[in-house]
């Protein structure tokens, strides 16, 4: 049987402490989106008749989080502007599914913050948007 999950279980968190990590939930998130990406080395020469080659392993792995909110008071707003500011490197952790029964996915590693934004308009809340990128090894469990 194919089992599905919500959307809300999609959990992006922030180390608020340092050493050892204890993450916190950013609150106000509506979405949260990951990628994983790998580069690609061709390594095609003329002798391969016309045949595209790769080489082979992980050449350089890069893990990208996005997501976006309605703008909270809560305490990881200000630490999120700080880190944005200062291009600081920060443990986050996505959790994909958290709270569902069996699967789900947790990322888990050291991310810069590539992006913050927060917008409002005239008749409505005030939004923000978050894009990571990692800086080290990104632990999958």
């Amino acid at each position: 049987m194919t089992v599905a999950y919500s959307g809300r279980d999609a959990v992006l968190q922030i180390n608020s402490s340092g050493s050892p990590a204890t993450y916190v939930t950013i609150a106000g998130m509506r979405d949260v989106t990951i990628s994983v990406a790998e580069t690609e080395v061709d390594v095609t020469t003329k002798d391969d008749s016309g045949v595209r080659y790769q080489l082979e392993g992980n050449i350089l792995s890069t893990v990208s989080v996005s997501g976006s909110g309605v703008l909270t008071n809560s305490a990881q707003l200000p630490i999120i502007r700080a880190a944005a500011l200062a291009g600081t490197h920060r443990g986050y952790k996505v959790l994909m599914a958290e709270g569902a029964s069996s699967g789900g996915n947790t990322y888990t590693g050291s991310f810069r913050i590539t992006s913050f934004e927060e917008q409002g308009a005239h008749d409505g809340e005030i939004n923000f948007s978050i894009s990571l990128s990692s800086s080290g090894a990104v632990a999958i469990s």
